[in-house]
């Protein structure tokens, strides 16, 4: 008689569960999303500890492709409470972990057609801050009151739903 193994489910195989730390709201207002890539960021220790209590500020952040690395600039991660003099710099620049072939492709998609990296949201998974990167274009006025519009538009038919 062939014995079978039962299959028994490992409480720490593939969690895939994650945490958003802070999301840029203004992105989908000012910019038009093409692309999206999944990003690690490198942080110093002070850093992780601001970042998984929330004190982060994604709104004037922007990132740049340079001599095959890319950095993200601008990003406000607030200097932790019980740092020392080790503590960091609220705004330095900080190296984002892609594939060399993401990195190519965004180098060569920023430079020529008026995109811009933008990054979306900031998020903790599997104990890694990942940063959600966007590979954007500018809107312009009327595309942002045509947005509006829409939104607008889609709330009355929920309402009108909601009603009957």
């Amino acid at each position: 008689m062939a014995q079978t193994k039962a299959k028994v489910a490992d409480p720490k195989a593939k969690r895939e569960t994650f945490r958003v730390i802070a999301v840029n709201s203004k992105a989908h207002h000012d910019y038009l999303i093409r692309q999206t890539y999944e990003a690690g960021l490198v942080l110093t220790g002070t850093e992780i500890k601001s970042i998984r209590a929330g004190k982060v500020n994604l709104r004037e952040a922007f990132a740049r492709a340079e001599r095959g690395e890319v950095w993200l600039h601008n990003m406000h991660v607030a200097q932790y409470d019980w740092g020392n003099r080790w503590n960091h710099q609220p705004t330095r620049p900080r190296k984002l972990l892609l594939h060399k072939s993401e990195i190519r492709e965004l180098q060569q998609q920023s430079k020529g057609k008026g995109l811009t990296l933008v990054p979306v949201r900031l998020y903790i998974a599997r104990d890694h801050a990942k940063i959600e990167l966007a590979l954007a274009q500018g809107k312009k006025m009327y595309d942002k009151r045509q947005t509006m519009a829409e939104r607008e538009a889609e709330r009355d038919i929920e309402r009108a739903f909601a009603r009957r």
